[in-house]
């Protein structure tokens, strides 16, 4: 069933477009080439290195195209579950050329028609057999969530998305600002405990962080110049992004929580 709702505290949609619009996504790894060779290969993009221990997943080839991923550097491993990864499409209907890079097999299709993967560090992720008429690459990002439902209203309330519900799980889809087909929410049932290895960018277009704040929003931090200012924040359930001002974004800065002593934040 398809429905679209306001959230209750939400700010509400500005009359021009989206309040706001995704820019790419962070991965936490220990090692960054590997982990950043391999979701290369898995995307079939490229690799750039950007700064000391930052590293860029470019998967297209406009400069600003918007589903990049960044690979950054921490000193801590990964542990715990993987609350937030992103889905992609094979090429065939074979994982081969994915284990050939470094993943490994922590589940095969079987009601649930798709592999559940693991990157070189253990980051899992799905792969679902290619379609004829769809292109191989990542095509949504998952959050697990207590409650979808009210995940998926408040963002798409930020991302002028319409919702789609299945179940207990729900998806914002329909809008321009984010640059894959869905963005997902899966219901757990347990809470959220550990910080996200992976984490979302976006740009205020029509929204400021007072007004994100007052929508459910909690302010974790800020950096940068008054040209480059980055926010981090989390959402209503905990999941931290970063947010940079519109017209400004460039290369998002890195993570003030687990980036070494030199960090700038």
């Amino acid at each position: 069933m398809t429905t679209t709702r306001p959230v209750e505290a939400a700010a509400p949609p500005p009359a021009n477009g989206a309040a706001s619009r995704f820019v790419g996504v962070t991965l936490d790894a220990v090692d960054i080439e590997s982990v950043g060779s391999f979701w290369a290969a898995a995307l079939r993009g490229r690799l750039v290195e950007t700064a000391p221990d930052r590293w860029r997943v470019q998967t297209s080839r406009r400069p600003d195209a918007t589903e990049m991923i960044w690979i950054n550097a921490v000193d801590r491993p990964r542990a715990g579950k993987t609350r937030v990864h992103i889905d992609v499409r094979l090429g065939d209907d074979s994982p081969g050329a994915l284990l050939r890079a470094g993943a490994q097999v922590l589940r095969s299709p079987g009601i649930d028609p798709w592999y559940v993967l693991a990157d070189p560090e253990g980051n899992a992720f799905c792969a679902y057999p290619s379609t004829p008429d769809r292109p191989a690459g990542m095509f949504e990002l998952v959050v697990d969530s207590r409650d979808a439902h009210a995940q998926a209203y408040w963002w798409a309330s930020l991302l002028d998305g319409r919702v789609e519900e299945e179940g207990a799980a729900a998806a914002v889809t329909g809008t321009a600002a984010i640059p894959w087909d869905y963005l997902v929410f899966e219901p757990v049932p347990e809470p959220k405990r550990d910080r996200n290895r992976m984490r979302w960018h976006i740009e205020l277009t029509h929204i400021d962080t007072d007004r994100l704040v007052a929508a459910g929003a909690v302010l974790l931090g800020e950096s940068g110049t008054a040209e480059e200012r980055v926010w981090e924040l989390a959402d209503p359930e905990g999941n931290e992004f970063y947010a940079h001002p519109a017209g400004r974004f460039t290369t998002p800065a890195a993570d003030p929580l687990t980036r070494r002593p030199s960090s700038t934040f």
